[in-house]
Parts: structure tokens; sequence; C-alpha cells
């Protein structure tokens, strides 16, 4: 009985190492949320008149942005809308790669509209990613 009971500690304890060090190792951090990273900038709109000359630039309140995780996504993971100012932010992000766009008008596509993008590293922990102001196209 005695050995019957030692076998069976043994297998647990083996039993245990195993779920543990596959645990351990199985959460590796991918993008997305979950981290302390912030990423900020501002949408610009500039008009432009029929001659394709910018007459006017201002921010561009209550623009949809838009947020790809990793590289392998053909569609956003996360949105957020502009303040009145133009401003975005998005929080609690992990370190990796990741491809911000927003829509801008575009008399040249079909749709009316096309897309400005952006791919960039989130490298550290805690950075704060400024992508500066990005411009879109109002006609």
């Amino acid at each position: 009985m005695n050995k019957i009971t030692s076998t069976m500690k043994t297998g647990l304890n083996l039993l245990f190492s195993i779920t543990l060090l596959s645990l351990i190792f199985s959460c590796e951090k991918v993008e997305g949320p979950g981290g302390g990273a912030t990423i900020k900038g501002m949408i610009q709109e500039q008009k432009y008149n029929a001659l394709g000359n910018v007459i006017a630039e201002y921010p561009a309140g209550d623009q949809d942005v838009y947020l790809i995780y990793g590289t392998e996504d053909q569609f956003y993971d996360d949105d957020v809308k502009t303040s009145y100012d133009g401003s975005f932010v998005f929080n609690y992000l992990q370190k990796g790669t990741y491809t911000l766009f927003v829509y801008q008008d575009d008399a040249s596509q079909p749709s009316g509209t096309s897309v400005v993008k952006q791919t960039f590293e989130i490298s550290e922990k805690n950075e704060v990613v400024d992508l500066g102001t990005i411009n879109i196209k109002k006609l």
C-alpha cells in the first residue's frame, strides 16, 4: 500500500510540475490590451478646394480611429473617436507592433474614401507612443 501511495504522489507531483511549466511558458504576452503602454496623437482635417489646394486646416473632432494589434489581422481590434480637439488615446497596451488607421475623403476612389495608416512598435512596458498629427483630406 505504501509503494502505491508513493507512486501516486510522484505521479501527481510530475503532473503538477508539467502543468505549472506549461502555464508559465504559455503566458507569452502579445499585442493588445493588458499592458501599461499608451498610444496617442491628433487627427487634423485639411479642406481642399477644386484646384487641389489646402484652404483650411482644423481638428477632426468625432473622427473614428482604428487600431490593429500585431501584423496578422486584416480587421481592426479596437477603435476610438477623437475628442473635439482631434486628440485620441489608446491605453493599457502590451509591447508589440500595431497599425493605426483612419479614413479620409478621396474622390479618386469609387467608395469616396481611402485609408491613411501608420505602423509602429511599442518596445517598453509603460511607453507612451506619440504619433503626432495625422492629416486627412476633407473634400
